[in-house]
């Protein structure tokens, strides 16, 4: 489903201009949303949402890929953005991460620590003074620790 939501939605947000980060369909009934993460180099503001939030929503009317009713969200990734992808995970290399697991690994399925960067399909992450491999088809939600000094 998110794949075909991309495809449909990524034309239209980097025709205004914007990189899509990503998406997230939370179906929860009558209360379903839609929120799509959007991004550039000089930032996001209200407006740049309302102009994606306009082009999409005429979108989604003309193509009704969802059934039901939701609420569509248009917002910047913010300082603890979600990673959706590989590519992302090695642009935050360095960076403090938060990972919650769809399945347990070693008993676990949260984990918070250093992010090392990727390998083949996996994430590396330092847990103190140990290093684990996850893979991407493993981690259900990870997103950025902000740090501040």
């Amino acid at each position: 489903m998110s794949e075909q939501l991309k495809e449909l939605i990524q034309p239209v947000v980097e025709g205004l201009g914007f990189e899509l980060w990503g998406i997230e369909y939370l179906s929860q009934g009558k209360h379903s949303a839609l929120k799509i993460y959007i991004d550039a180099e000089k930032g996001i503001d209200v407006d740049d949402c309302a102009a994606v939030s306009r082009q999409v929503s005429s979108l989604m009317d003309v193509e009704d890929p969802l059934k039901g009713k939701y609420t569509l969200e248009v917002s910047s990734p913010g300082m603890d953005r979600r990673l959706f992808e590989l590519p992302q995970y090695e642009l935050y290399k360095g960076s403090q991460v938060k990972l919650n697991l769809r399945h347990p690994f070693e008993g676990k399925r949260k984990f918070q620590g250093l992010l090392c960067g990727v390998e083949d399909d996996e994430v590396v992450i330092r847990l103190g003074e140990e290093e684990i491999l996850l893979p991407i088809a493993e981690i259900d939600r990870a997103q950025v620790v902000p740090v501040f000094d």
